[in-house]
């Protein structure tokens, strides 16, 4: 849990490495990164020795006293990475996580998530399931979290209370959802009612935050679907005066998108209905998007929405694949989300490696190969569908950051933005014995270079690799943890 001690400076000196764009990362074997009383990076040195630090701090940067966290002296398998950005998780569902059955979306939903939903009307089950909600995604390495709640005012300001207290920072939302498609055991009584518990728990979560900029709230209609035209309209207009920003799911199955145009017949797209009703622009965040037409993709462009990808979700339940290249190509800004419970890991290192492994099996479904001849694609350009590690990296980092408008605050090493980072240590080469000293899945043989440790700590690593989180320069998962 987070201490609420006073931060000192600090320098954090060893082996980082972080991506620099979209397809590159860097690799500092050893440098210096300087945090403030703030949390904020102060200054960042490559290629310094362990005898220059001190020069380097009190000369260069005038620092008289600091403390000093050794990472490693850049040969051996410890680094500093940024903090993940989860840009979807429903953290009421996790001890749902893993369960299926046969399901698709919206049966899964009525089966499985609606009953699990409507218990945390019960403030100690609610208790229960976000304090480990919180506490296991920072385990992971996730620093930035943008959670779906449930309709429950208290619950949700809860969960608010425990991101504040154990440190995470967070986007949460309370679910708009008043429509037919409910049961009546869980669902907004109607527009109104959930209009005016929304804007409840909006006040409730600035009091939890308190001005810190930590906890924030997020518009959060369930999906068009959850939503009569008297609420997506309010909450377009709560947008408006409000500011804030907004999360919700688009296209994530076929079915879904029928009943998009069974239930709003006025509209000529599920992205239309939002942006009808004032809730598509640079602040929306749409998760899954695997079925947007062309159509689609230039609206969500020119309103400046961005889009969550949730790989392990999209495949588990059966829905589909998100065309994140041609999103990309397209200037859409994308992310990566766990969607926690429809996908099973809270780990967003588990959905950057199904993010390379769905983009690669893009390129060879019959489907994407018919879609791509009509779109005139070329067999090459459906082998550039592929994402490698550093995509797939700076999806989980800067690409999740710029979906949340943090793309100045989090996501890199870079002076001016906060201290979000987590200590991985991929443990020791296996020995002449055939013992491993290493950690998680990770197995070392002693040959590998920086590019091979990072893309084996994507496809082998897990929680077991990440030793310390610090949110803002402070420490939230300790040593031991």
């Amino acid at each position: 849990m987070a201490s609420k001690k006073i931060l000192k400076r600090t320098t954090y000196v060893g082996t980082f490495i972080h991506s620099l764009t979209l397809d590159a990362i860097e690799v500092v074997e050893f440098g210096i990164i300087g945090v403030d009383e703030k949390g904020v990076i102060a200054f960042v040195e490559k290629d310094c020795t362990t005898t220059e630090l001190e020069e380097v701090v009190r000369s260069r940067h005038g620092w008289e006293e600091w403390e000093t966290v050794m990472v490693g002296d850049g040969t051996s398998t410890t680094f500093l990475f940024p903090g993940f950005v989860d840009t979807h998780i429903h953290a009421s569902q996790l001890p749902n996580a893993g369960i299926f059955g046969k399901s698709t979306l919206l049966s899964w939903l009525h089966t499985y998530t609606f009953p699990l939903e409507s218990s945390l009307a019960s403030i100690p089950r609610a208790s229960t399931i976000y304090n480990h909600a919180v506490a296991s995604t920072l385990c992971h390495g996730t620093t930035t979290a943008a959670y779906f709640a449930t309709t429950h005012v208290s619950a949700t300001t809860l969960l608010a209370s425990i991101c504040q207290t154990r440190g995470q920072r967070a986007f949460i939302g309370r679910c708009n959802m008043d429509s037919h498609i409910h049961p009546g055991y869980y669902k907004d009584v109607d527009a109104e009612s959930a209009l005016r518990d929304t804007r409840e728990s909006i006040k409730a979560i600035a009091e939890v935050d308190a001005g810190e900029g930590l906890v924030m709230p997020i518009l959060t209609p369930r999906f068009a679907p959850s939503c009569t035209a008297e609420l997506l309209s309010g909450l377009g207009e709560l947008q408006k005066n409000t500011g804030l920003r907004v999360q919700t799911h688009i296209s994530e199955n076929l079915p879904e998108v029928a009943l998009v145009r069974q239930m709003f017949p006025e509209q000529s797209s599920y992205t239309e209905v939002y942006n009808t009703h004032g809730l598509l622009g640079p602040k929306t965040l749409l998760v899954h998007a695997c079925h947007l037409s062309a159509e689609e993709v230039r609206l969500v462009k020119a309103r400046g929405a961005s889009v969550s990808h949730c790989p392990v979700s999209n495949s588990y339940l059966g829905s589909g694949f998100c065309p994140v290249r041609e999103l990309l190509g397209a200037g859409i800004p994308v992310g990566l989300g766990t969607d926690v419970s429809g996908g099973w890991s809270c780990s967003i290192l588990a959905a950057a490696r199904e993010a390379g492994g769905v983009s690669r099996l893009r390129t060879y479904t019959e489907k994407e190969a018919r879609y791509g001849a009509e779109q005139g694609q070329e067999e090459s350009e459906r082998e550039n569908m592929k994402l490698s590690v550093e995509e797939c990296l700076y999806l989980a980092t800067r690409g999740g950051a710029e979906c949340l408008g943090l793309e100045h605050t989090v996501g890199a090493f870079e002076v001016g933005m906060e201290w979000d980072a987590q200590l991985v240590d991929l443990g020791a080469v296996i020995g002449e014995d055939g013992r491993s000293g290493a950690r998680g899945g990770v197995a070392l043989w002693g040959g590998e270079g920086w590019e091979e440790k990072v893309a084996k700590w994507v496809y082998c690593g897990d929680e077991r690799n990440t030793r310390r989180v610090w949110v803002r320069g402070r420490e939230v998962v300790e040593e031991g943890e």
